[in-house]
């Protein structure tokens, strides 16, 4: 069987490779072990660089590196192969309903998506599939030559010692910051209060008025409120479990009962069904925090810096003891969701928190500041500024971490380089003559067709 593929391979390189685009509509222009790469590979993502911008150098040479870079992947395959490594249909299958649901949900409806692709719907999952599946097996096979690798003290000095002095990047400010947190509480006779407006809601649409005017006018939900409430396409997974529940089983044109969601209460109507996806519309109403349940949060924190300036409990007890909110086991320390330190450069700072912390000393606590919980709720906090670095050429010293992960970076780098330096020389690779005066980085084994 594989002799066979092989002779196919070659019979289809062997076509014209300075046919006429009328004339052919797609062609193989190389052949990397046992797996191609066709014209219109590196055509997608030619045309994906001139949409983003990303042109820089003649268009020879950006299809040049393209296809170097495709070459790269099917090394990858190949290894995936070799190594029996596999992935199963559930998992491509999962990521490719992920990726069709964020492109419907971007482009407004599944005819825009075809339009977009000028692909039917079966088509473009084929081909993502076919793309993702390839994708997941690359990852698995560089994760694979990644295992395992670290870099030592003496590594990361040796990376710093040969960065030229006045190459040195400089480091901004950085803030580590910890906070206590008063989540001012809702009352049920709050929550009845929206559940009874939405009710109310619910009963003139079924007396007839619009349900897209009404949500229209009163919807607190910004993105979709201005589209009478419509959410677009959207498979199972994608919103809170109650909505979810309640949405997959209306009929089409259904309105549903009141739900309750993290984000306040629902009404939602049915508007299509299209095998696993749905498209509803809904009303959200949410919870708002009264003003005077606000301003006793307020006076509560301002009590408690009280007891923290008085040296009658520390700011970590404080947290422990009375903050509302779950990091307050780690002492109420902010976490940066991008390297998941302790430390944030300003721009990585909530503006609120950034204009606070800029005015304040290391040891200090703020007043209490306004702040937005994860359910979008009303808030208060005082916020203690644990450490801020002042504006330094990056040292081992101060920003160890920042340089090991340099030291890391590059190291990573080499190993893949050298595993791909290695292994080009060793494939079976042909290309075809149009790319056979590219100037790639890499010393492949070549063989070109004339």
């Amino acid at each position: 069987m594989k002799r066979f593929f092989a002779v196919l391979i070659l019979i289809i390189c062997f076509m014209p490779c300075h046919a006429q685009e009328a004339q052919i509509i797609d062609r193989v222009v190389a052949v990397v072990g046992q797996n191609i790469i066709l014209q219109s590979d590196i055509e997608a993502q030619y045309l994906q660089f001139r949409l983003q911008g990303g042109i820089k150098g003649s268009a020879s040479s950006i299809r040049c590196e393209i296809l170097e870079d495709l070459m790269f992947q099917k090394l990858m395959l190949n290894q995936a192969e070799m190594d029996s490594i596999t992935v199963t249909d559930e998992q491509v299958n999962s990521e490719v309903d992920r990726l069709i649901s964020y492109f419907i949900s971007q482009l407004g409806s599944q005819e825009n998506l075809e339009k977009y692709y000028k692909k039917t719907m079966p088509e473009i999952k084929e081909e993502l599939r076919r793309m993702r599946k390839d994708q997941m097996l690359e990852e698995q096979v560089q994760q694979k030559i990644l295992a395992n690798v670290e870099v030592t003290p003496a590594e990361v000095r040796k990376v710093y010692n040969e960065i030229p002095k006045d190459s040195i990047p400089m480091v901004n400010s950085k803030y580590e910051i910890a906070h206590l947190v008063k989540k001012p509480p809702i009352t049920l006779d709050q929550k009845l209060e929206v559940k009874d407006r939405l009710y109310k809601m619910r009963k003139r649409i079924l007396d007839g008025e619009r349900f897209s005017t009404l949500a229209l006018l009163y919807s607190e939900d910004p993105g979709s409120a201005k589209k009478g409430g419509e959410l677009g396409f959207h498979g199972k997974g994608e919103f809170a479990p109650e909505f979810e529940t309640a949405a997959f089983n209306l009929r089409d044109g259904e309105i549903s009962e009141v739900i309750e969601t993290e984000f306040g209460f629902h009404i939602i109507q049915m508007i299509e069904r299209r095998g696993e996806y749905i498209n509803v519309r809904h009303i959200l109403l949410t919870v708002n925090v009264s003003p005077e349940s606000l301003q006793k949060s307020y006076n509560e924190l301002d009590s408690i810096a009280t007891l923290i300036h008085n040296d009658s409990i520390t700011f970590e007890e404080a947290v422990k003891q009375f903050s509302d909110e779950a990091d307050k086991i780690n002492g109420g320390l902010l976490i940066n969701p991008v390297d998941g330190s302790t430390l944030f450069d300003a721009s990585e700072l909530d503006q609120q928190v950034s204009v606070t912390v800029n005015r304040m000393q290391v040891g200090e606590i703020s007043s209490p500041v306004p702040m937005k919980t994860s359910d979008n709720k009303d808030a208060c906090r005082i916020l203690y500024l644990k450490k801020k670095t002042a504006p330094h050429k990056a040292n081992l010293k101060d920003d160890y971490t920042l340089i090991r992960d340099w030291a890391l970076q590059k190291k990573r780098e080499k190993i893949i380089n050298d595993w791909i330096d290695n292994n080009s020389k060793k494939a079976y690779i042909r290309v075809c003559d149009d790319f056979k005066d590219c100037d790639f980085m890499f010393d492949w084994n070549l063989e070109t067709i004339e």
